[in-house]
């Protein structure tokens, strides 16, 4: 049984991450906190620890239940981490990602306008 992996590979293995590169400079920037703090890409993951991932809008913070080292398919995940991020959360993210989809199919073409953009800031600080 594995008792430690590196971050990024984990962070590979469970899909979080669609290429290993792409979690590694997420570890890199700093997006990656493992039980609260940042973490280095080569940090050692165990058992028990609590990996928070940055959004556009907030973290989802997940518990891992088990370790592995190569990538498995999407039903498997659920063995190996358990999501815990807060109902509140996900609602903030699912909100901020139809407001995306919204901006796409606006009446009028190009970027939003700055009135388009306060109105975006003003429902997250809610």
């Amino acid at each position: 049984m594995i008792e430690k992996v590196r971050l990024d590979k984990f962070l590979w293995a469970v899909r979080l991450f669609k290429k290993r590169p792409d979690a590694t400079a997420a570890c890199i920037k700093g997006s990656v906190l493992v039980n609260k703090t940042v973490a280095k890409q080569s940090r050692s993951v165990v058992v028990g620890d609590e990996i928070s991932v940055k959004t556009p809008v907030t973290y989802r913070v997940y518990k891992v239940e088990q370790l592995l080292e190569k990538r498995v398919g999407a039903k498997v995940v659920e063995e190996y981490i358990k999501e815990i991020t807060t109902e509140e959360d996900l609602f903030k993210l699912k909100m901020y990602y139809e407001f995306q989809t919204k901006q796409i199919q606006r009446d009028k073409p190009g970027r939003p306008t700055k009135k388009d953009r306060r109105d975006l800031d003003k429902y997250f600080e809610e």
